[in-house]
C-alpha cells in the first residue's frame, strides 16, 4: 500500500506554458511559489519554496486560458519524481502532477502585483471560476 498525495496554495511565479505531445495530448507547466512563516528567536521569518506544476487535458487548457503570474491557486495532486542520465551521472526532479486546479480571486485595485490587463471584469473572472468548477469533476488520462 502507497499514499501519494499532494495539496498546496501558492502564486504563480510566471505565466503558464501550455504545449501539446506528440500524440496531441495538452500539457500546461505552472510554477508556484509556497511561503512558510514561522518565529524563531522571536523573529518573524519567512521561508518561500517553488514548486514545478504539470496540468494535462481540459483543465491544462484552462489554467494557460485564465492565469497569469502572480495569480494565486491551490493545486490538488502527487508527486511525480522524473530521472534521467546526464554526463554518466543520475539527474532527477520532483514536481506536482495536478489532479485539480482551483483558482484564487484575482487582486483587485492597482496594488499589490496584480498580473491582469486591467481589462478584464469581474463577469471575465466568474464565468472561468463557473467554468472550472464544472471541471473539477473532470479526469483525464495522461
Amino acid at each position: 500500500m502507497s499514499l501519494n498525495s499532494v495539496n498546496i496554495m501558492g502564486n504563480l511565479t510566471r505565466d503558464p506554458e501550455m504545449k501539446h505531445t506528440p500524440s496531441g495530448k495538452t500539457v500546461c507547466s505552472l510554477s508556484i511559489a509556497n511561503n512558510r512563516i514561522y518565529v524563531k528567536n522571536g523573529e518573524k521569518i519567512t521561508e518561500v519554496s517553488y514548486f514545478d506544476v504539470e496540468v494535462w487535458g481540459v483543465v491544462a487548457e484552462n489554467c494557460a486560458k485564465y492565469l497569469n503570474k502572480g495569480q494565486g491557486i491551490i493545486v490538488e495532486g502527487r508527486l511525480k519524481q522524473d530521472r534521467w542520465e546526464k554526463d554518466g551521472k543520475t539527474q532527477s526532479r520532483v514536481r506536482i502532477t495536478a489532479n485539480s486546479v482551483h483558482f484564487m480571486p484575482k487582486k483587485q485595485g492597482g496594488a499589490g502585483g496584480d498580473a491582469t490587463s486591467g481589462g478584464e471584469t469581474a463577469s471575465t473572472n466568474a464565468a472561468a471560476n463557473a467554468q472550472m468548477a464544472e471541471l473539477d469533476s473532470v479526469t483525464w488520462d495522461e
